[in-house]
């Protein structure tokens, strides 16, 4: 615990399942604790408590009224008991669910997952079920990676750099990095690399992005496997070809510091959480990389949330493309502000987005009582 938090961490499980989750609702300041819920065989307690700060962070850096939380359930989510461990899960965090806390969605779970959730819970316990529900299926229509393109639009353009004809490296080609990939080509970019977690793919002269989606859709990861028309590489090298946009949409930690100075591109854009560590932000601030921070790049998904929190009980279905224009400008706007906070301020992206997030929750921490005001505190 620090002074941000967690407030709280409830710990559950089912012995006769097997199953073990964790839910933290890191800082309630400025609104009830907002999420995704991941499934993974590794998750940790650590894992999760580190995910709920970054919520706190990127719902004060968007300045949405919500605070930052984040649930996980250590289990496979291949397995063929995933939905009796999801409503286990589900079921123990009653007391939680929906007064202090909604499901989203994040790794392993899908939006079939979330109207489990809502089934167990009613339709005010999730966010992102299917539209036949009445939801708003934001990773289907992959709004995060939708806004993680408009982050390097908005970021290209700061910079005098136009995307358009740009080179952009995709480590990750899930649902982040292909709706990223998809909106990159729309705005005129050329996808010279991807990968997933089986290898990655490589051509000087662009990707056929299309046939990859297709591919993807179809097969899954074997989207890289026998491209004839594209050179095979290891995974993690995607990192470091030539490329003048280099986007992290897979897992945490996947650049340190001793592998930040080969980073060929001029912008990176973070579409993962937390994918660069303090030492890699300071190395590529040297190097002299633009870095557009998750908390800013990826907001897409959490952007979308909230709009879909104000439809979980309405007879009224949210509608896409306002979800799509609400992303695009906020997080156009909020790439623009960071860039020009972290030159004005001498900092990393990463401070300038950390600084306006904090100063934010601190004054809505100090116009609760929950802390004294300083000589600093003032409204941002």
């Amino acid at each position: 615990m620090d002074e941000w938090g967690p407030e709280k961490v409830v710990c559950v499980q089912d012995q006769r399942l097997g199953m073990r989750g964790v839910l933290v609702i890191d800082n309630t300041a400025r609104g009830m604790g907002k999420g995704g819920t991941r499934m993974s065989p590794t998750l940790t307690v650590t894992e999760v408590a580190r995910l709920a700060r970054t919520m706190t962070w990127k719902w004060a850096a968007v300045d949405l009224l919500f605070g930052g939380a984040k649930a996980g359930i250590r289990a496979d989510p291949a397995s063929a008991d995933k939905e009796q461990i999801l409503r286990s899960f589900v079921r123990r965090l009653h007391n939680e669910v929906p007064r202090e806390y909604v499901f989203g969605l994040d790794m392993g779970l899908t939006e079939n997952d979330a109207a489990i959730v809502a089934d167990e819970l009613g339709r005010a316990a999730a966010v992102g079920t299917p539209a036949e529900l009445g939801g708003l299926p934001y990773d289907e229509l992959g709004i995060t990676g939708y806004g993680v393109a408009e982050a390097a639009d908005a970021a290209c353009t700061r910079l005098g750099r136009p995307l358009a004809g740009a080179r952009v490296a995709i480590q990750g080609f899930g649902a982040v990095g292909r709706a990223a990939a998809r909106r990159l080509v729309e705005l005129g970019a050329v996808v010279v690399a991807v990968s997933t977690v089986r290898g990655g793919v490589y051509r000087a002269d662009g990707l056929d992005v299309a046939a990859l989606l297709a591919d993807a859709a179809k097969l899954g990861d074997a989207c890289v496997d026998g491209r004839a028309d594209a050179t095979p590489l290891p995974a993690q090298d995607v990192l470091h070809v030539a490329a003048d946009v280099l986007i992290p949409a897979a897992v945490q930690d996947v650049l340190h510091g001793r592998d930040a100075e080969r980073v060929q591109a001029a912008l990176l854009v973070e579409g993962a959480n937390l994918p660069t560590t303090v030492e890699a932000q300071a190395e590529l601030a040297r190097c002299g990389v633009t870095v557009v921070p998750d908390m800013i790049a990826n907001a897409g998904g959490a952007i979308a949330a909230a709009y879909a929190m104000d439809a979980r009980t309405s007879s009224f279905p949210p509608d896409p493309r306002v979800a799509y224009t609400m992303a695009a400008e906020k997080i156009r706007a909020n790439t623009e502000l960071v860039l020009d906070l972290a030159a004005q301020q001498a900092v990393t992206p990463h401070r300038a987005a950390r600084n306006l997030a904090q100063s934010r929750v601190r004054r809505a921490m100090v116009l609760k009582g929950r802390i004294r005001a300083g000589a600093d505190d003032r409204v941002c």
